[in-house]
Order: structure tokens, then sequence, then C-alpha cells
């Protein structure tokens, strides 16, 4: 029989009404597992045991958390290759980018176990003679967090190791649709030796599990990352509540890649493929635009089709995988009506975009190239979210950085050229919170914030030491001498 998972509440695991089966994208035959379905009182519990926990971990020592954090940044690295495979399996990405993902997740726990003891506060001299000023960081309290389907380990991971550092409990609720990897990695966290209650898991539906926590009173902050239309509902839920939510959104991407005249073409190509459709396409990050200028348009889009062609598509564990399958057949479909809306508006399909057989059942999709598409089509305003990219020509750099930046979003952006010049203004002036240059605009280091501008995101950054802004409140206490 297929093992169920339980949810992990107040150190214990706990069974649902029902739960749902995970399946393999790659070969819908595959079970991975069944995953418990978490109610209104399961998560209701949940938050009780965190507030419960709260006051005893919040005041724990720095080296008691970097403790916990680095023996699970351990155990995680120790078993990157399972963990990979395991995320593979269930999401659908290439098992070498599924082992890739895992050992970020490992090396986001050591970090923060490193920064449990490089928090700090100030002594500021007071205008007022024989006062004195203390400026700390304190825990926020109760950190309710919704995580997507695209990176089912990382995500989680970057989400949670902040949150235990500064001393949060949390309530995490994973995607639905692929519940497995966040299953392991609070498994993990849990056998470190965090006490019980300090972090509970409630997999379920976001309309019962994930609206419960918005709504619950004693949830003091809500860290999402998902749509732009869930992030919306998510921000006025937060703002409406009683009392307001302290709130965290990380949301859509369509990203331009500018390609100039002068830009080495391989790397280019490489830059664009990459980018563009590794990881299935399925990243807020990835390359969707593709900004070319007219003196290398030409010869870019022949070299990208050819790079294109050699591309293998097939079982995510399969050795030789350049992209694995869509996630899921409704997301399949949603690709499917992006190439014919792009089609209907005069965009070209130049290569691809058509539904593959494999082996085994499973969603496979050859990835589509469009050129001779404007900035207008809805093939370059929406994000697909899907191995789709378009090409747009523009007559030079100026027109080609006012067509990357003409989009409702901001999250991540890339030019390819080998001009200083070109580089160092499109750095300064790129709208968007993360600029590559000369690299694909998805591939981020754990270290440093992650984040954008406009519709991307909203609220302080995550990752790096700036995760501090959110999962701490201030504190100034003055002192008469």
């Amino acid at each position: 029989m297929t093992e169920i998972f339980k949810n992990l509440i107040a150190g214990e695991l706990v069974g649902g009404s029902n739960a749902s089966r995970n399946i393999n994208p790659s070969n819908t035959n595959d079970v991975v597992g069944e995953y418990a379905q978490g109610s209104i009182e399961d998560l209701n519990n949940a938050v009780a045991a965190a507030k419960a926990a709260f006051p005893a971990w919040s005041r724990t020592t720095p080296q008691e958390r970097y403790e916990i954090l680095k023996k699970a940044s351990d155990e995680i690295l120790a078993r990157k290759e399972e963990l990979g495979r395991l995320l593979s399996r269930e999401e659908g990405k290439t098992l070498p980018e599924g082992i890739g993902e895992a050992t970020r997740a490992g090396q986001i726990f050591a970090f923060f176990a490193g920064e449990c003891l490089r928090l700090a506060g100030e002594a500021i001299p007071s205008i007022r003679p024989g006062v004195g000023v203390e400026v700390t960081r304190e825990p926020v309290g109760i950190i309710g967090m919704i995580t997507p389907w695209n990176f089912p380990i990382a995500i989680p991971g970057w989400k949670v190791a902040p949150a235990l550092a500064y001393g949060n409990c949390v309530v995490i609720k994973p995607a639905d649709l692929v519940p497995g990897s966040a299953w392991a990695l609070v498994d993990i966290i849990q056998r470190a030796g965090l006490p019980k209650g300090v972090l509970n898991l409630v997999m379920g539906r976001g309309s019962v599990v994930g609206q419960a926590l918005l709504e619950h009173k004693d949830v003091h902050a809500i860290s999402f990352t998902g749509s732009v239309s869930t992030g919306r509902k998510v921000a006025a839920a937060c703002i409406a509540s009683n009392p307001m939510k302290k709130v965290q959104l990380e949301m859509g991407g369509k990203n331009p890649l500018v390609v100039l005249d002068d830009a080495d073409l391989k790397l280019a190509v490489e830059t664009a493929v990459n980018g563009a459709f590794f990881s299935t396409g399925q990243r807020c990050t990835a390359s969707s635009r593709l900004i070319v200028t007219e003196g290398i348009h030409d010869r870019f889009v022949e070299a990208a089709i050819e790079r294109m062609k050699g591309l293998v598509v097939d079982d995510a564990l399969k050795a030789g995988t350049h992209i694995g399958p869509v996630v899921d057949q409704s997301q399949l479909d949603q690709d499917l009506k992006y190439v014919a809306i792009a089609k209907d508006e005069g965009a070209k399909l130049a290569w691809g975009g058509e539904v593959l057989k494999r082996e085994s059942p499973g969603f496979y999709m050859q990835p589509a190239l469009f050129t001779e598409a404007s900035n207008a089509m809805r093939i370059s305003r929406e994000e697909v979210f899907g191995p789709v990219a378009s090409v747009i020509r523009a007559k030079n750099y100026e027109e080609a950085l006012a067509i990357a930046n003409d989009t409702e979003f901001g999250l991540a952006a890339g030019i390819c050229t080998t001009s200083l010049k070109h580089a160092t203004h499109f750095k300064r002036n790129s709208e968007a919170g993360m600029v590559m240059v000369n690299l694909p605009t998805a591939g981020v280091d754990y270290h440093v914030p992650f984040g954008g501008r406009k519709g991307s995101s909203y609220g302080p950054r995550e990752q790096g030491a700036y995760a501090r802004e959110f999962y701490t409140t201030v504190k100034t206490a003055y002192t008469l001498a």
C-alpha cells in the first residue's frame, strides 16, 4: 500500500480526514505518496501549538538555535541525492536540478545557523544627557508560510530557516501539488532537536488551510510565494485582519534578457536557453522576453533554434535529460493556451510548442520559441510559467531598455553585451530587483537578497542577512543612568 504522510502538529504526526495522491509528472502511473489533507481544526491546533511554544523558543540562546539549524543543514547535505531524487520525482525538475536545489536548501540552513550568532543591536547616545538608547531586534511571533510548487524544498527552506534563526515559531502550508519535499524538510528539522510546536506542517488546499492561516488572529505575519492574483488576496487579508499582519509577497515575473549587437553570440544563446527553458521554464525568474537588437537578431534566432533542437525532453530521472515534464495537466494546458494565443496575435512559432510522447505517460512539452513578437502581445505581458519564450526585435540599446522596463513586473532582468558602458547603464536603469550581466536571469545565490519591484514583490526581501527585516521587529529602549 502507498504510504500516507501525516501533518506535523505540536511535534506529533496527525492524520487528516483524507489524503491526496502525489503524482510523478514524468510518469503518471507512479504515486510518490499520499499526503494528509489538513482541516481548519488542524490549522487552529497548529497555531495554538506555535503560540504555546513561542515564549520559550523566542528566548533560547543563539547557540541553541545555531546547533539545531546546523544539524539540519548537515543532514540535508548528507542526503542531497535522496532529497533531490524525491524532488525531481514529484515536481519534474531534472535530477541534477533536483540535487542542486536540495543542496541549496542545506546551504541556506548553514547560512542562517551562522546568522543566529551574528544578530546584533546598537547602543546609541541620546540627545538628552544621562540617557542611554539601545536598539535591538526581537522575533515577530507566529509566522504563517504559504509556499509554491516550483521550488518545493528551497523556498520552504529560505522561509523556515530565518524564521527559526531569529526566534519565531512557524506554521507552514506547502503547495498541495508537491508536499513531499516540504514534509521531508520539516521531518529533518524536527529531528534536529526543535522543541515541539516551534515548527508545524499542515498540508491541504489553499482555500481551506491557507485561508484559515490568513484569517487566524494569533498569526502575526505571512510569507507567501505564488501568483500575483493570489498574492493580492493574501495582502488584502493581512491588512483586513485584526490585528493587521506583517506581510511578505514574492509573485510573478516577465523577465527580459537584452541581447545587444556586440554580445558574444554563443554565450548569449546559452544564457537565453538556460534562463528561458531549464527547469521547464517554471521559474519566476525565467527569461521569457528575449529582446534582441537588429544587428544580431537573425543570427541569434538561428543559433537559438539549433541549440533548442539539441535539448532532450524526457523523464526527469533519466541521465541525459535536459528538460523534464511540465508539473501537471493544468499547467500544460495553460502553456498550450498561450502558444495558441501567441499565434493568434501574429507571433511566429519558430520552434517547438508541441506535446511530446515519451516511454512513460507524462506532461511533456517541447520548448517553444516565438519570433516577430511585440511587447504589446499577451505572450509578452502575461506570465506563462512554462517553457515558452518570445523574441522581440529592438533597434538599439535605448529601445531595448525601454522595452525591458515596459512591464508590470520587476523581478529579474539580464543583458548580454561586451560593452562596459551598456552593462553599467543597464544595471543602474533596469527596473528590476535583480540584474544579471552575461548570466541567465534564473539562478541566484542563497546569501544575498532575493526579490523584485512593481508587481513582482511586496514587503521586505527574502534570503541573506536582509531576511531579518521581515522576521524581526525593532525595539528601541531608553535608560536613565
